[in-house]
C-alpha cells in the first residue's frame, strides 16, 4: 500500500498572504506532480485564522485530492527560542504519527527563522520522524509559477559517505587515546572506546584506576588533548602529583593563599585550580590528599568555587577533574581514609587499565613504540637484530615474566638496551644480559614481599621452605589469586611445558603443586 505524503508546516503570514496569482509556498508545496500531498497542517496563531481559512480554501481549490487540516499554536513571541522550541515539543508528543501509513515532511520556508531551527532540532532528534521539504519560487525566466521544492532527510545511518566520514573522525580519536599504538586486546580497545566517548560527550569527572606504570598520567594527557580537540575545553591541563602534598602546603598548593597567610612576608600565590580554570586537573594519587583536602575538592568541583587560605571571599574556576588512583577506593572509605562523598562523585565514570601482564597480546607493538620514543629522545635510529628481537619477545609475553612496573619497566628496559647498543644495534648477548637484570630487580624487590605473603597463608611454615622454592610458590600464589578459575591459573603456569605432554591437566597438575605445601585452591582464590 502506497504511503500517504503529509506536510507540516507554519502559515506564512507574509508569504501566504498575497495574491492567488503570486507564489505562496503553502499552496505551491501542493503543486508538484512528482510529489503527492495527501495532507497539509498548517500551525497558526489564533490572530491569524481567517488568513488560514483562506489560504486552507485555495489549497482546496488548486488541490482537490489533498486535505486541510488547520491547527491552533499561540505564540506570545515567535522569536522566542525557549518559547517555541517547547510548543513543537509538546504537538509533536500530541501528535501520534502513523509511521507506517504516512510519510511526515516539515515544511521549512514559512515561519521565523527560530521556528526553522526548532524544527530541524526536533526532526535530527527523530522526536518528529520527518524529512524536511523547502519549496522555492519560481525564477525569473521560469514560467512555472509554482516554482520548485527540495527534500531532506536528517536520518544520517543512510549517507555512507558522512557515516564513513564519522567512523575516520573516531578512528582518529582512538588513535590519540592509544598514542597510536595499534593494540590487539580487545578489553583495552574496548576500554578506550568507552573513554573516548565519556571525553566528548562528558564533563563530569572521571577515575582512572591502575597499578604503577600501567599508564594514567599519560592517559590523562591524551584525555586532556581530545577534549580541546573537541572544544570541550579551552585551558590548559595541571598535572597535580598529590603524594607530593601534605598539610597546610597541599591547601597553599591546591587552593592558594592570600598575601601573608603562610606567614610574614609571604606573597600571594593563585593556586593549581585557579590555574586549571577553564581547562583539566588531573590529580594522581588522589587518596594521598587528607580528608579536609578531600572536602574542599569536592565542592569545588560541585560549585566551581573555592576559598584560599586567608580569603574573605571564594574564587571561581571550572575544570574538568581527572582522578588517579593506584589503589582500591572502595577499601580506602571502608577504612575512613577516603571521603565517600567524593569517591561518589568519581565515580559515575570509573576506568580500570589493566596492567601488562593481562596485555601481552599488547607487548610487542608497545615495545616498537618505546623503541620509537627512546630513538627520539637520543636522537639515533636503533634497532634490533632479528635473534636478539625473538628472544626479547619471547620474554616479553612470557606468563612467567611479570612485569611489575609495567609500562615504566618495558620503557626503562628499552631505553637501556638502546642506550647500550653498540652502532645503533642491539644483539643478542645485551638481551640476554638485560633479561638477567630485570630478573634480579625484580627478585629483590619482591623478596620481602614474598615473605609476607607466604607468612600470611602458611605461619610459621613459611621458615621451612628453601629461598628458590619460596619465590616459586609466591608466584604460584599470586597468578592463582588474579585468576577466576584453577583450570585458567594452570593454563597461565604451565603454558610452555603443557606443550610436550601428552595429557594436558594444567588443574590437576597445579592443584598436586599446592597440595605438597598445605594448600588447596579455595585457599587462595
Amino acid at each position: 500500500m502506497m504511503k500517504k505524503n503529509v506536510v507540516i508546516g507554519f502559515l506564512g503570514t507574509q508569504l501566504d498572504a498575497g495574491k492567488k496569482h503570486r507564489w505562496r509556498p503553502s499552496v505551491a508545496v501542493t503543486q508538484h506532480g512528482s510529489f503527492p500531498v495527501h495532507r497539509v497542517e498548517l500551525l497558526h496563531d489564533e490572530g491569524w485564522s481567517r488568513l488560514a481559512e483562506r489560504v486552507k480554501c485555495d489549497i482546496e481549490e488548486a488541490s482537490p485530492a489533498t486535505e486541510v487540516w488547520l491547527q491552533e499554536v499561540n505564540l506570545k513571541d515567535p522569536w522566542d527560542f525557549q518559547e517555541v522550541y517547547g510548543a513543537l515539543f509538546d504537538f509533536s508528543r500530541n501528535y501520534g504519527f502513523d509511521e507506517e501509513r504516512e510519510d511526515y515532511h516539515i515544511h521549512l520556508t514559512t515561519g521565523t527563522h527560530v521556528a526553522q531551527i526548532c524544527w530541524f532540532l526536533l526532526a535530527e532528534s527523530r522526536h518528529i520522524p520527518a524529512r524536511l521539504i523547502q519549496t522555492l519560487p519560481p525564477r525569473r525566466d521560469d514560467t512555472h509559477i509554482d516554482g520548485d521544492y527540495t527534500i531532506v532527510d536528517l536520518d544520517l545511518s543512510r549517507y555512507n559517505a558522512l557515516q564513513q566520514r564519522f567512523d575516520l573522525v573516531s578512528d582518529e580519536h582512538t588513535a590519540l587515546l592509544k598514542a597510536g599504538i595499534e593494540t590487539k586486546n580487545d578489553a583495552f580497545n574496548g576500554l578506550i572506546d568507552r573513554i573516548e566517548l565519556v571525553s566528548i560527550h562528558s564533563d563530569a569527572p572521571m577515575l582512572l584506576l591502575g597499578a604503577t606504570g600501567t599508564g594514567k598520567s599519560e592517559l590523562a594527557k591524551r584525555i586532556y588533548q581530545l577534549k580541546l580537540q573537541n572544544r570541550r575545553v579551552k585551558g590548559r591541563l595541571v598535572h597535580v602529583n598529590c603524594s607530593t602534598l601534605r598539610g597546610d602546603r597541599a591547601l597553599s598548593s591546591l587552593f592558594g593563599h592570600r598575601r601573608g597567610a603562610m606567614g610574614q612576608g609571604s606573597s600571594e600565590r593563585r593556586g593549581l585550580l585557579r590555574e586549571a580554570d577553564g581547562g583539566v586537573l588531573f590529580l594522581d594519587e588522589i587518596n594521598e590528599l587528607g580528608l579536609d583536602e578531600q572536602a574542599m575538592i569536592l565542592h569545588a568541583v560541585e560549585t566551581g568555587q573555592f576559598w584560599p587560605l586567608g580569603s574573605d571571599y571564594e574564587i571561581s574556576s571550572r575544570f574538568h577533574l581527572i582522578a588517579g588512583m593506584n589503589e582500591d577506593p572502595g577499601k580506602l572509605v571502608s577504612e575512613g581514609k577516603f571521603r565517600p562523598d567524593l569517591y561518589a562523585r568519581l565515580n559515575l565514570w570509573t576506568f580500570c587499565l589493566p596492567s601488562l601482564v593481562d596485555r601481552r597480546d599488547d607487548i610487542e607493538p608497545n615495545m616498537d613504540y618505546e623503541l620509537g620514543r627512546t630513538e627520539q629522545l637520543l636522537g639515533t635510529r636503533y634497532g634490533f637484530n632479528a635473534d636478539a628481537r625473538k628472544t626479547y619477545l619471547d620474554f616479553a609475553i612470557s606468563p612467567a615474566t611479570p612485569w611489575p612496573g609495567n609500562f615504566r619497566d618495558l620503557g626503562a628496559s628499552i631505553q637501556r638496551l638502546c642506550t647500550l647498543a653498540p652502532r645503533a644495534r642491539i644483539t643478542q648477548s645485551m638481551v640476554e644480559q638485560e633479561i638477567k637484570t630485570l630478573t634480579q630487580q625484580w627478585q629483590g624487590a619482591h623478596r620481602d614481599e614474598d615473605d609476607l605473603l607466604l607468612r600470611a597463608l602458611l605461619g610459621k611454615r613459611a621458615e621451612e621452605i628453601d629461598p628458590f622454592d619460596k619465590a616459586q610458590l609466591a608466584f604460584v600464589i599470586r597468578t592463582c589469586q588474579t585468576s577466576p578459575t584453577l583450570s585458567a591459573a594452570g593454563r597461565t603456569l604451565f603454558a610452555v611445558s603443557r606443550k610436550t605432554k601428552a595429557s594436558q591437566n594444567d588443574a590437576d597438575r597445579l592443584k598436586k603443586y599446592l597440595s605438597r605445601h598445605g594448600l588447596s585452591w579455595s585457599d587462595l582464590a
